[in-house]
């Protein structure tokens, strides 16, 4: 890997883009509207609104990817993703305005979709209707937060449009009505009741909490091959070598910071304090670059386990089974896919998913990932990394022609200091909502270590 963290791409089309400006409020090149107070607040009063760019998301739609193309597709939905955040970043600037920019990004798209559709058609059928996912829509949202504005031009000894251009003001949110006090807030968890035929252990894993600081803006499972592929940064834990370059046989062959030997691959976009200070990726793709600024939080501590179902015993997960659970584009695409949930300690029967939590004195922020347990029993991935794996139903039972598997929950914990903001890192143009949180995973696990796993969790025992 590159001093900086992380590898770059190996074209020239690849190159990461530089996201120098910030939505700052008044900010000449920001589209400003307005719209009124929502319900009960001060009628005579209008909240400021920014614009974002929202694209339909091609690779959601891909169900069938032949082996021969995966390469290409993989390579042509990086460019999809490229190109809105170079169109977001053009809007942020004032470099470009209106129906001249969603027109150019339309363009490049349509060629962008041309070539994958192509691809397609080589490996097998041509598939039918990819081109009219080309055109993008503006879509409004609430401004990011002016509070963090001038903390930031006083760090960086200027206005708050040099401390944006700089690296160290909120670029382009998170927004005051992200937040939420957790104590407001009613308990929601819900849990279905056990079966007689329930696994009920489990497996827990120690793996750290990213002690060795392995950082980079990759996801080798949405964009392989492809250095800056996330658009923001990813904590890491478990197999040390995980980057967008990482094969089956590489993560195979590598070692790993889990205590029991397990090579599994954890990662999860960071946690970043919007306070205006310079992080050592502020210049760097995938931190300030693609406006994900501020200091990163180092998780306070983080656990991982694997459950049982309530409705039936597990079976093993395949080797270098992939799952993505939440959706990185949520704030665009719709909550549909959305799954990570956010709370507070002492607070964990409150789950929020759409908000940020605002947590008492004395209390941590969590965020949880609760993975699919579901597996269709035959793929380890699939073209959209979805439509192998899937969620129980409410009565913990699996959807028909799909298998319980151990089910992965991540619990991570942040201090975070009183009163301060905060937001996890993504894509530009998705203006770190929360509901744009996801976790990522790869198993692999050696298959004693999973039928290990399985054993505990089927047998009713707690294990390590």
């Amino acid at each position: 890997m590159s001093k900086n963290g992380h590898k770059r791409r190996l074209r020239p089309t690849h190159k990461a883009l530089a996201l120098a400006s910030a939505l700052v409020l008044g900010g000449g090149g920001v589209v400003i509207v307005t719209q009124q107070a929502s319900a009960g607040q001060d009628s005579t009063r209008s909240a400021p609104v920014t614009a974002t760019i929202d694209c339909p998301d091609v690779g959601d739609k891909l169900r069938t990817v032949p082996e021969q193309a995966r390469a290409e597709v993989d390579d042509n939905l990086a460019q999809l993703d490229a190109q809105v955040a170079d169109a977001y970043t053009k809007l942020a600037s004032g470099r470009a305005r209106g129906d001249a920019l969603l027109g150019t990004l339309k363009q490049q798209r349509g060629t962008t979709i041309g070539r994958l559709t192509d691809a397609l058609g080589r490996a097998s059928a041509r598939p039918e209707g990819l081109e009219a996912l080309g055109s993008c829509v503006m879509k409004q949202a609430a401004a990011a937060d002016p509070a963090d504005e001038p903390r930031a031009a006083a760090d960086a000894g200027g206005n708050a449009q040099d401390a944006a251009r700089k690296g160290g003001a909120g670029s382009g949110g998170p927004a005051r009505s992200d937040f939420v006090a957790i104590n407001t807030v009613r308990p929601n968890v819900r849990t279905p009741a056990p079966s007689s035929r329930a696994s009920t252990g489990s497996l827990a894993v120690n793996c750290g909490r990213n002690e060795n600081r392995h950082l980079n803006p990759d996801n080798v499972i949405v964009a392989p091959g492809v250095g800056n592929g996330a658009h923001h940064m990813h904590d890491y834990v478990g197999n040390k070598t995980t980057d967008a370059f990482s094969t089956n046989q590489s993560l195979a062959a590598a070692g790993t910071t889990c205590t029991n030997g397990d090579q599994s691959t954890y990662y999860w976009p960071v946690l970043r304090l919007r306070d205006g200070r310079a992080e050592r990726d502020a210049q760097a793709p995938g931190g300030g670059k693609d406006a994900n600024v501020g200091t990163i939080l180092k998780p306070k501590q983080v656990t991982t386990d694997f459950k049982g179902s309530p409705a039936a015993k597990v079976t093993a997960m395949p080797r270098f089974l992939r799952i993505i659970t939440g959706d990185a584009k949520a704030f665009t695409n719709g909550v549909a896919n959305a799954n990570a949930s956010w709370s507070c300690t002492g607070f964990e029967n409150r789950q929020l998913k759409d908000k940020y939590p605002i947590c008492p004195k004395g209390s941590d922020v969590v965020r949880t990932f609760t993975f699919q347990s579901c597996w269709d029993g035959r793929n380890t991935d699939s073209a959209n990394h979805r439509t192998h794996v899937a969620f129980a139903g409410a009565n913990g039972a699996c959807p028909a022609g799909f298998k319980a598997i151990p089910q992965l929950v991540q619990r991570i914990v942040y201090g975070v200091p009183a009163g301060s903001r905060f937001a996890v890192d993504s894509f530009p143009e998705q203006l770190h909502k929360p509901v744009t949180d996801h976790g990522d995973f790869i198993n692999v696990m050696s298959d004693g270590l999973m039928a290990n796993a399985v054993r505990c969790i089927n047998g009713g025992r707690s294990c390590r």
